[in-house]
């Protein structure tokens, strides 16, 4: 074993070695930037042994990811991904990192489409179910949106429709060596976080929700120091544990950075207008169960689920330059309600539902 150390051993980049790598993480040992980098760019070419990186992976979340080991890795994912051209000034994206193994209906998928139905444009990354019975793109695929890999041609979606979804897999082929690891761990990983870090559109404009409110000055300092603009990394506190998105079941915290500078705020539902329900009450199931929820939300449908939504696309409205919410330092209710009013127009007049059909290339019941 090797002797644990203030300073992390230099490794060349194109010399670094994962079982090296593995003895000194189980060491207790910390990875620079550059070597964190340069490990995950063998990882991302295949360079790695599955055994090998299920348990680096396992070993960083037990130690716990640094900030400075997350840099590194998604300078290394970005450096690898297709990424989109000719995307539209002011272009967001919503999306939670998983892993709070809560099980909810599709929150930031719905926001997308609520976002779009008021001429914002959503580049919305996500994923299929890896640590969640239900990710993004099994729901959109069960609406008819098909996953699509042709960067010009979502540039051309955004541009036109004023929304494209992003399959990770296809705009992050080389994530395809890690998914199989991360699918049989079962729990989450720095993959998690890496994931909402690399939009492929290069927004720079984020509403990203995080598992543990440990990691939301981290996220949105990540972001920020690769070109945010705008960056909220939101938490809700729910009666059954954290959760990767804004609920009703509970006070947000949130980290913004906004041009340089780092914030706090505190966020309850009921500054919002709404009351408290039970985390419970937003259980969601298989991809079928989530797109027949979020297809009766977009016509129509009442609830904790269309609130939920409400509420994040209300801040959402805020980051992405259409309806700011703070004030004095603080969260301003009466600014937040506003927002409020105005995602709700979009689900009732039908703009949110337009912006599903223009989405949608295969108009697929759902069943």
């Amino acid at each position: 074993m090797l002797p644990r150390t203030d300073q992390p051993q230099r490794v060349l980049a194109q010399g670094i070695l994962p079982q090296k790598v593995l003895h000194r993480l189980v060491a207790g040992e910390r990875l620079d930037e550059d070597e964190a980098e340069a490990l995950f760019s063998r990882i991302m070419r295949g360079e790695v042994e599955p055994v090998e990186l299920a348990a680096i992976l396992t070993a960083l979340r037990m130690r716990g990811e640094t900030e400075a080991e997350l840099r590194g890795a998604v300078r290394a994912v970005r450096a690898c991904m297709t990424a989109l051209e000719d995307v539209p000034e002011g272009a967001i994206d919503v999306c939670g990192t998983g892993g709070d193994g809560l099980g909810t209906l599709n929150v930031s998928t719905a926001v997308a489409f609520v976002l779009a139905g008021l001429g914002v444009p959503v580049a919305k990354h996500g994923n299929r179910a890896l640590s969640s019975r239900s990710g993004a793109t099994d729901v959109l695929q069960m609406l008819g949106i098909e996953p699509e890999g042709d960067a010009a041609l979502q540039s051309e979606r955004l541009r036109r429709d004023g929304v494209a979804f992003l399959a990770a897999p296809l705009h992050h082929p080389a994530m395809r060596h890690a998914a199989g690891v991360r699918k049989a761990l079962g729990f989450r990983t720095v993959f998690n976080l890496l994931g909402p870090l690399c939009n492929p559109a290069r927004v720079r404009r984020q509403m990203v929700g995080v598992f543990d409110a440990g990691w939301l000055d981290t996220v949105a300092r990540t972001l920020g120091a690769l070109g945010g603009t705008c960056i909220w990394a939101v938490h809700g506190e729910t009666d059954r544990g954290g959760a990767d998105e804004l609920t009703l079941a509970g006070p947000g915290r949130v980290s913004a950075w906004d041009e340089g500078d780092l914030r706090h705020f505190h966020l309850e539902p009921e500054m919002a207008g709404f009351p408290r329900r039970p985390i419970a009450e937003l259980a969601g199931g298989a991809p079928g169960e989530n797109a027949m929820a979020l297809r009766a939300l977009l016509d129509g449908a009442r609830g904790v689920y269309r609130d939920t939504v409400l509420l994040n696309a209300a801040v959402a409205l805020h980051v992405a330059g259409r309806g700011p919410i703070v004030a004095q330092g603080r969260v301003c209710p009466a600014a937040l309600k506003e927002n409020v009013a105005r995602a709700a127009s979009s689900l009732d007049c039908g703009a949110a539902a337009a912006a599903l059909k223009a989405a949608a290339h295969v108009a697929a019941p759902v069943e």
